[in-house]
């Protein structure tokens, strides 16, 4: 088992068929356990290891663009506001975004690096400052 931070092919795949659309669909971030397996190949959202604990649901949590697409130079990208599970007893290694609207399709695979916890306090996922070489979601 292992996550492996990476956009997935499935997203690639879905905005050349116009099947993403980062201003009308919602987005979603679930949480996995280190015994999740995520890389490039997912295709959809799963609850298959999925973090459970106090203060997570599953599903995620919703996604706010807060940087709509756009592009510097040859990289396009978007942004998301920061997300926080409140009041959360949870461990992730990684996470997942993906379209609700879309029949759940995968976007990206976050990978944490090691285990993250929260004891009944907030469990924060920080976007980095949107940029073409600092968004998450960029194509470049």
């Amino acid at each position: 088992m292992a996550i492996t931070q990476a956009m997935c092919t499935a997203f690639k795949v879905n905005l050349m068929k116009g099947d993403e659309d980062f201003d009308v669909d919602s987005y979603y971030i679930a949480l996995y356990t280190s015994s999740a397996t995520l890389d490039a190949s997912t295709t959809a959202y799963t609850v298959s290891n999925e973090v459970s604990g106090t203060g997570y649901t599953a599903g995620g949590n919703p996604l706010t663009v807060t940087t709509a697409p756009t592009s510097s130079g040859t990289t396009a990208y978007i942004d998301f506001s920061d997300v926080v599970w409140s009041s959360a007893t949870i461990t992730a290694r990684g996470a997942l975004i993906y379209n609700s609207s879309n029949s759940n399709a995968a976007v990206a695979v976050l990978d944490f690096g090691s285990d993250k916890s929260s004891t009944a306090g907030d469990f924060t996922i920080q976007f980095p400052a949107a940029g073409p070489t600092t968004a998450i979601t960029r194509i470049a």
